[in-house]
């Protein structure tokens, strides 16, 4: 049913194939971590950090034409290569597909048999944390299709 998350973890699957050590895999996530753009300072406020992640993460969450908007930034860039790899896959899809759409390839691809315990806790935390966003958008969006002021 959601085609766009599977295929966009396919792409992920595909890149980390080419990685045949631990170590390659690393060198891939720091990497990605280097790509991620900056958050603007405006989101960088203490409702946007994302508990239980070893360095400071920063989840900003908008609302796009039905389609979910993730954007991140860590103060470590393997913790922000590891949100790229959610932001790739998660973002500019509708909330309902980051609610129902499971994140397999990260277990396919070995990620997380390779992570500390911390490290995997703060991938799990910033996953849980994009589902709790998505909810709210699903939330408000019904909110404002019945016409609810969402102030009250």
């Amino acid at each position: 049913m959601y085609e766009s998350c599977q295929e966009k973890q396919n792409k992920i699957k595909e890149l980390f194939l080419a990685c045949p050590t631990e170590e390659a895999k690393y060198e891939k996530i720091i990497e990605l971590g280097r790509k991620q753009n900056k958050l603007n300072p405006n989101h960088k406020i203490p409702e946007n950090l994302v508990r239980g992640c070893q360095s400071q993460m920063y989840l900003h969450t908008s609302l796009s034409e039905d389609h979910v908007i993730f954007e991140t930034e860590s103060d470590a860039l393997i913790s922000s290569g590891l949100a790229a790899l959610l932001v790739q896959v998660y973002s500019d899809e509708p909330p309902e597909a980051v609610l129902k759409c499971p994140p397999t390839y990260l277990e396919e691809i070995g990620i997380n048999s390779s992570l500390t315990p911390n490290r995997a806790n703060g991938l799990y935390s910033l996953h849980l944390r994009m589902k709790q966003e998505a909810l709210k958008c699903i939330v408000q969006r019904e909110k404002e299709y019945l016409g609810i002021n969402m102030d009250n």
